[in-house]
């Protein structure tokens, strides 16, 4: 069994698609942000608040680093971010990992963050009116990284069992 990275722009659904997806299939999950929390012992928040976003992107890469490094199988859902810096979207096909793209419209993404937008330190700055530009500029700034990705699945729509099951199918 080989890892299974998800990734994804923020609100696309990758840890809870990653706990499901490692209950059905038996392998850990890790969650790339909660660990970051738990090395830290700062929350995402607070780290990008008081540490800054370069002292944050360069505990992601350290952290990712080592897991991909971890022989083990293991369903790991990245940060939003997670690809587009540090050359990380260079660790996500190695010989012993898949990565899928959770892929998820401009509208769906508005409608899940619009409601928690103030626990996610890139979004909290932003007004109600200009979030959804926000989030289309940015992810069309990350496009390219997420293509990177061995699958791409679309998540508009759909239950997270129905995710899984199209992994599960893609993995076959």
């Amino acid at each position: 069994m080989k890892k299974i990275i998800l990734l994804g722009y923020m609100g696309s659904g990758k840890s809870t698609i990653a706990k499901l997806l490692s209950e059905v299939i038996g392998v850990p999950h890790l969650d790339l942000d909660q660990m970051i929390e738990s090395k830290a012992d700062l929350s995402i928040a607070t780290l990008f608040k008081e540490k800054g976003e370069i002292y944050f992107r360069k505990l992601e890469h350290e952290i990712f680093q080592e897991l991909i490094s971890n022989p083990n199988p293991m369903v790991l859902s990245l940060g939003g971010g997670t690809p587009c810096y540090a050359n990380n979207h260079m660790m996500l096909n190695g010989f012993h990992s898949v990565s899928i793209y959770l892929k998820a419209s401009i509208d769906t993404l508005s409608e899940r963050l619009f409601l928690n937008k103030k626990n996610r330190p890139l979004l909290a700055e932003h007004g109600d009116t200009d979030l959804k530009e926000f989030i289309a500029k940015h992810l069309f700034d990350r496009s390219f990284y997420y293509h990177q990705a061995q699958h791409t699945i679309v998540v508009d729509g759909k239950s997270p069992e129905l995710i899984v099951r199209e992994i599960q199918k893609r993995l076959a």
